[in-house]
């Protein structure tokens, strides 16, 4: 059938029409979930049997914006050949695809609803000790075996082709390396911190640096990237983890992915001073999560050299050093990317809960300077970045000055 924006009884309806997945007498409810920037989503379950599907539509605009900002419907193809491809090389990380519909720009898939939204669950204060280990997993397998290490050459070339997403990269390149370090319109931030904004805008070596990451990010094709990877776009229990979202998938450096699952555990981090009010239990909290930044990293790497050594498709990949070297400008890359990915939730277009909710403006300014400043010397500190330990060293230094220069004043 021709695009359309379906609803709810005619997404039942379509559903109930595939075969294999329900039958056309089957009783099923229908609730429109979709509470993220861009999309429609459908959860559909049949209560009798207990099966379940989502049905997720792309619009033809940024529902965040509205209208105005029309957008392209071919990120729905991205979306689902992204988790078709991770589903391949992790199954149990990823949520399975049972069916796409490229008129429609519909995709139906497993139902993870019986798992939280992570970003949910660090606001809460739960902790997920299998994390690290899940999604250093997913960032290793997926990263590497769609890269020029993993992939041959011809399939990686194709794939590159197949995933141009330069709608969905326009908005990364604007919202994340651009916008938030001028006075652009989409900018939304807490008028409380505009001086520390000001003071971003005119700082010329951390916007430099920041040109320099977005330079890569605009030419390196290193392996096909999630491109969105927060912890919005994860859900999780306390043993199974599904990472959903990959529309903004595209082939780029290695660095964009691995640094964004850790600037949003560092912006949860930051929130903490307005989340958690017992002082104790904030840092006992602060502190599981640095931890959780080292072994997201250092899981990442022991799979990641693991694969580079057992399967590595390139010849030039087993010339002595070379991976100590690759694996060393990727902890750059990382902290990098990490810190734009901070700066960017903070002052542009579309921030996190972690912040956002904070009831107490004040409080929400003092959390929104602190990821501020850590964002800025994870950037300008990246080139002495070797080990994962020096990324929280940075995050720890921070927290220090700030909190002593809060108890000053």
């Amino acid at each position: 059938m021709p695009y359309r924006a379906l609803t709810e009884q005619e997404a039942v309806a379509y559903v109930k029409g595939l075969p294999g997945l329900f039958s056309e007498e089957a009783e099923l409810t229908s609730r429109e979930i979709g509470d993220g920037n861009l999309n429609l989503v459908f959860d559909i379950q049949e209560p009798a049997t207990g099966k379940k599907v989502i049905v997720k539509q792309a619009l033809p605009f940024a529902r965040v914006v509205g209208e105005s900002w029309p957008l392209t419907i071919d990120r729905a193809r991205i979306e689902s050949e992204a988790l078709r491809i991770q589903h391949k090389f992790v199954p149990d990380l990823v949520p399975e695809v049972y069916h796409f519909d490229q008129e429609l720009a519909l995709t139906v898939m497993e139902n993870v609803g019986d798992h939280t939204i992570m970003r949910k669950g660090l606001i809460e204060g739960n902790r997920y000790p299998l994390f690290p280990k899940q999604i250093g997993r997913f960032l290793a397998h997926t990263l590497f075996y769609t890269s020029d290490l993993g992939a041959h050459p011809y399939d990686k070339k194709a794939l590159v082709g197949t995933f141009i997403n330069p709608e969905l990269c326009k908005i990364t390149e604007d919202l994340v390396f651009t916008d938030p370090y001028e006075n652009a319109p989409t900018n939304d931030f807490n008028p409380l911190i505009r001086r520390e904004v000001e003071a971003i805008w005119n700082n010329k070596p951390l916007k430099l640096e920041i040109a320099k990451l977005k330079y890569d990010f605009l030419t390196r094709a290193e392996a096909l990237l999630h491109g969105d990877l927060h912890t919005g776009s994860i859900f999780i229990t306390e043993s199974s983890l599904k990472v959903i979202d990959p529309e903004f998938a595209y082939y780029g450096p290695i660095g964009f992915d691995i640094g964004a699952v850790i600037a949003n555990l560092l912006l949860n981090y930051a929130g903490q001073h307005g989340l958690q009010e017992d002082r104790g239990e904030r840092d006992a909290y602060r502190e599981y999560l640095l931890e959780t930044v080292e072994d997201v990293w250092n899981e990442f790497v022991s799979q990641f050299v693991q694969l580079w050594h057992k399967q590595a498709k390139e010849r030039s990949a087993h010339v002595e050093g070379l991976w100590q070297s690759y694996v060393n400008r990727l902890i750059q890359d990382t902290a990098g990317y990490a810190g734009c990915k901070i700066l960017r939730r903070v002052i542009g277009l579309a921030g996190v809960a972690d912040l956002n909710s904070i009831a107490d403006d004040e409080k929400r300014a003092e959390a929104e300077r602190l990821a501020l400043a850590i964002g800025e010397a994870l950037i300008l500190g990246r080139t002495n970045v070797g080990e994962s330990t020096d990324i929280t060293d940075i995050v720890r230094q921070v927290t220090a000055r700030y909190d002593q220069e809060a108890t000053t004043v």
